[in-house]
């Protein structure tokens, strides 16, 4: 299969699946979402969303969380994994969103970046579902399932996120980063498939004898 028929191929699959695909983490506004996307490291969304309703009608603003203190966010979020870092993490961002930036979550990547707990990963997500700027996170589904659909060698994330931005059409990059990951999770998960089990692997490769070996992020 050429290139423009895998892409045509997994871009098909991917919208026939999941025409309208949402963010998966409970938030209610911006200052939310940045808020449950660092809680979500290391740690399942079904987890971060069990956890953060009640955060949430707490303190739904940086001001709030500021005020909410790092004793009182533990309580709240405990129960995820490094619970203590990511406290600490969302008390002092609040606090430089209400000191550097008037209470409001920054809307580009230097900033976000700035702010503890905040990655390149973390800030993409910000980027694109919050104020809709193209960008491509790459999490550990997205890094498998691009080497195993042949889009990226795999190398890291750095260089997987740079192939799927060279490849696909940029204004379908916040959908599809979407997709990929609820077609990770739901079909093509890690031990589930090994690159010949899902329909869309066994579509792009019908010739593939042994599994294929990914690389981790």
């Amino acid at each position: 299969m050429n290139k423009e028929k895998k892409l045509s191929t997994i871009m098909n699959t991917l919208n026939r699946h999941y025409p309208n695909p949402r963010v998966p983490l409970f938030h209610t506004n911006t200052f939310t979402l940045l808020v449950a996307v660092v809680l979500s490291a290391q740690s399942t969304d079904k987890k971060v969303n069990e956890i953060t309703p009640p955060l949430f009608n707490k303190a739904s603003t940086a001001k709030d969380m500021y005020l909410l203190g790092t004793e009182n966010i533990l309580d709240f979020i405990k129960n995820l994994g490094l619970a203590n870092r990511k406290a600490k993490y969302i008390y002092k961002l609040s606090e430089i969103v209400i000191k550097k930036h008037s209470g409001n979550v920054p809307d580009n990547y230097f900033e976000l970046e700035a702010l503890p707990g905040v990655g390149h990963k973390t800030a993409s997500v910000v980027m694109a579902q919050a104020f809709g700027y193209p960008s491509f996170p790459v999490d550990t589904h997205i890094h498998r399932l691009a080497q195993r659909w042949g889009l990226t060698d795999g190398r890291d994330v750095i260089q997987t996120e740079k192939d799927l931005k060279s490849l696909f059409p940029k204004d379908c990059w916040n959908k599809l980063h979407l997709q990929i990951i609820f077609y990770g999770r739901e079909f093509c998960t890690a031990r589930g498939c090994d690159g010949r089990v899902c329909s869309l692997c066994r579509e792009l490769y019908p010739n593939r004898k042994a599994p294929f070996v990914t690389k981790k992020a």
